[in-house]
């Protein structure tokens, strides 16, 4: 019998709580279908997205990570022990700076994190492998706290797709043009705007020449044009030239802003070098957009994820999972028809065609009522855990029955279940297994520091303790061990899984 590589997400119940054990593991090749997560603040949905990404790095899946509410950089945080000395600079025992205090803390939260960890069979010869072959990047575009990044790289630096996949490297070029327009306040759709139309015939023309698009040489080819038709119309009859100057005026502000100028440096939006291995270690790459407002972050994750979306397509087939996409809080990138942001089309997209390229897409949301469950029903994978309103519940719900098999409990218990659930705590279906009704999960401990939404300064501290980490050389003898699995203590075996009140018998 083959050992299949899988992800170890937990303890499990069966939803009578008659069965369990202390490792639930899924085949890694689950997550090319995809996975749905769903839970209020205080659920443990952020513990269950970190413990996913924690997996498929651990398994050697790299791993794309778009973190909304500045949750996630905390995958800096993954110390190599549990010497409470390294836990210390991490943990707050008074509002004041107490070593002595922090020290004592740190003591305390070691001992309990070990102790988590070794429930799910993983002890600290795992905590030091995992450091040792995993690279964690935080980019957070437009400031300086983690990597800058070229949110228009597609735009100004020419891609080598220009000379194997045309059609990718013109669909990324068309989102960078959207995001110029949409700065500008000017109609960024591709089909219907005379003006983006004009940038990208003058950018592809560059770009196809081996040239770099930069918005100063386009401004130069709108006022004087190096072609004389566009289609079928001349130039100045397509777009005349009073609004292309306007245009390049508008350009010019836009290129001279100091504002501007943060989204125009630092790492370019090439997906393939993100998820390459880099001296032997699998990347994980954070791009953190907490410090952004909505229409912002609308802007940026468009272009990524069009990127994203190229860099799939171009990819061989196949069934094993390569690559896991992760959009933690998908709210509002995904809305229902007739909304669509110009982070739509490529959730979408990979949602429906991902698969078929061996990358899995993850997405969560505390916020299940305003998603487009056409988009999700795609996912294999569904974990359910507490949600505030009978209308969220309702709708999850409804998105489950199209992953559920006939004969299995019936709607209303599962609804039951659903509203009962108690803190870290999951309904969990996966549509491979056809023989299994849902059962319940709860959260292994992450390896990685939980500690809340990271500050600026607290990212740029993290990414230099990471990197100092990271310049020591792989150990020759060092292993995982396999995780081994117990019989759940009786202790664990009677905690609460679902939230009755205190005159309930049950659970």
């Amino acid at each position: 019998m083959t050992n299949t590589p899988a992800f170890n997400l937990g303890a499990w119940r069966t939803l009578d709580n008659t069965t369990g054990g202390n490792i639930l593991r899924i085949p890694t090749q689950h997550l090319v279908t995809h996975a749905a997560i769903f839970g209020m603040t205080g659920s443990g949905k952020s513990g269950l997205v970190t413990v996913v990404i924690e997996e498929a790095l651990s398994a050697g899946v790299p791993t794309i990570i778009i973190d909304v509410k500045g949750d996630l950089p905390n995958l800096l945080l993954t110390l190599p022990s549990f010497d409470p000395g390294l836990l210390a600079p991490w943990v707050e025992a008074s509002g004041e700076k107490d070593p002595v205090a922090n020290l004592e803390l740190a003591t305390k939260r070691s001992k309990e994190r070990k102790q988590a960890l070794a429930f799910a069979g993983i002890g600290e010869t795992d905590l030091q492998k995992f450091c040792d072959t995993t690279s964690i990047r935080v980019i957070t575009p437009g400031a300086t706290a983690g990597e800058s990044l070229h949110v228009l790289s597609a735009l100004e630096r020419r891609s080598s797709r220009w000379d194997t996949d045309t059609e990718s490297a013109r669909n990324a070029l068309s989102a960078a043009v959207s995001l110029v327009l949409r700065l500008l306040g000017r109609d960024p759709d591709p089909a219907k705007s005379r003006e983006h139309v004009l940038l990208s015939v003058l950018a592809e023309r560059r770009l196809v020449a081996g040239q770099n698009a930069d918005i100063g040489s386009l401004m130069q080819d709108l006022t004087n044009p190096p072609m004389a038709q566009i289609g079928a119309l001349s130039v100045n009859s397509f777009l005349k030239k009073r609004e292309r100057s306007n245009l390049a005026a508008a350009l010019n502000n836009l290129l001279a802003s100091p504002t501007f100028c943060s989204w125009r440096r630092g790492a370019s939006l090439d997906i393939a070098d993100w998820v390459a291995p880099k001296n032997g270690r699998t990347q994980a790459v954070i791009v953190s957009v907490a410090h952004l407002d909505e229409e912002e972050r609308a802007l940026v994750l468009g272009v990524l994820l069009e990127e994203i979306l190229s860099w799939v397509r171009g990819l061989p087939g196949s069934e094993r999972l390569k690559a896991l996409i992760v959009f933690d809080e998908v709210y509002g990138f995904l809305p229902p028809h007739p909304a669509n942001p110009p982070t739509k089309r490529p959730i979408v997209a990979l949602m429906k065609q991902a698969r078929a390229f061996g990358v899995g897409i993850v997405v969560a949301t505390q916020n299940p009522m305003d998603l487009d469950y056409r988009a999700l029903s795609n996912a294999g994978i569904w974990c359910i855990g507490r949600l505030q309103t009978d209308a969220d519940r309702a709708r999850v719900l409804d998105g489950l029955a199209g992953v559920s098999q006939k004969g299995e409990e019936s709607e209303a218990d599962l609804a039951r279940n659903v509203q009962r659930l108690a803190p870290r705590w999951f309904i969990i279906k996966d549509a491979h297994e056809a023989s299994v009704g849902p059962i319940l999960l709860q959260p292994r401990q992450t390896i990685s520091l939980m500690r809340g939404p990271m500050t600026r300064n607290e990212i740029l501290r993290a990414r230099q303790w990471r990197v100092s980490l990271e310049g020591v050389e792989l150990p020759a003898n060092s292993v995982l061990r396999p995780a081994v699995v117990v019989e759940i203590p009786e202790s664990i075996r009677k905690t609460k899984v679902f939230g009755f009140g205190d005159g309930d018998s049950e659970g």
